[in-house]
């Protein structure tokens, strides 16, 4: 039987930006060190997503100790000094959670609307930020959408490629999904639909909620242009959730139950498994 492994992990510096992939990460409450830690927002303080602009997929941002780096193809970089505590301002994100965020530098407002070709200003989370997620294991979450985690398996995208590609479409990449964790090893796909509990490396990780996909999934993250219908066309056979609203599904939201050190190649270990039939998430909201 084969053994279940961390295949791959990323993070997200800025939400809705190129992510960075890593070989090893400390993960704490909130997720992978440094994720969604930033986020860009509108005049008005809610959040900018992929969802409409999609462009945001081709810039991105790196840490370099109290500094950001920002690149694009084809404009010229800038860095700037992190702001972690100072000026503040109303964010807000899905209309659901109102909060604040840290304002960032000017000049970094300038060269996101310069790029983006619509108002954008970016934040920092603020030094008490402590945002519940919900689920089976709530958690928290910086600027993420609700969760720590967003896991996914090379099974499931096996078998989705399988489907697309049998009705004439383009296997997709797994960096549609955005993922923080891979795993590979699982013989089936969406067995992470299954895991309750799970360890990997040093760190201990429960199940939250099945990951309901919005239309982020149909834009080529090297390109930043939505590239079709597909994955969502092809999830929509056999994904539907009803629970949640009847949204289609791919990869599970976690929590971090406990911290420590993550690295490609470290062991899945299965703690407890979510009975047949059951999905403790959508009744925990």
């Amino acid at each position: 039987m084969s053994v279940a492994k961390v295949a791959a992990l990323a993070y997200y510096p800025v939400k809705g930006l190129a992510g960075i992939s890593v070989e090893s990460a400390e993960a704490g409450p909130t997720g992978l060190l440094h994720d969604r830690l930033f986020m860009l927002v509108q005049p008005d303080g809610s959040f900018l997503s992929q969802r409409k602009l999609p462009a945001m997929a081709t810039l991105r941002a790196e840490l370099a100790g109290d500094a950001l780096r920002l690149s694009a193809p084809g404009a010229p970089d800038l860095e700037i000094e992190i702001r972690y505590d100072g000026k503040r301002r109303d964010v807000s994100l899905f209309e659901k959670w109102f909060g604040q965020g840290i304002v960032q530098d000017p000049a970094a407002d300038e060269w996101f609307t310069a790029r983006l070709g619509a108002p954008a200003a970016l934040v920092r989370v603020t030094p008490e930020h402590e945002r519940p997620g919900w689920g089976a294991h709530r958690g928290l979450t910086g600027f993420g959408d609700a969760h720590a985690l967003m896991i996914t398996s090379q099974a499931s995208l096996d078998g989705l490629n399988a489907r697309i590609v049998e009705h004439g479409g383009n296997a997709i990449p797994m960096n549609r999904f955005r993922p923080n964790l891979v795993v590979s090893g699982w013989p089936e796909p969406h067995t992470e639909d299954k895991v309750l509990r799970m360890t990997a490396g040093a760190v201990e990780i429960g199940y939250s909620a099945r990951g309901i996909r919005c239309a982020v999934p149909t834009v080529d993250q090297a390109t930043g242009a939505k590239s079709g219908p597909e994955p969502t066309r092809t999830l929509a056979t056999y994904r539907r959730e009803p629970a949640y609203g009847g949204g289609v599904s791919f990869g599970v939201k976690g929590a971090v139950l406990a911290p420590g050190n993550i690295r490609v190649g470290d062991e899945i270990t299965v703690q407890e498994w979510i009975p047949d039939g059951t999905d403790p998430g959508p009744d925990r909201r």
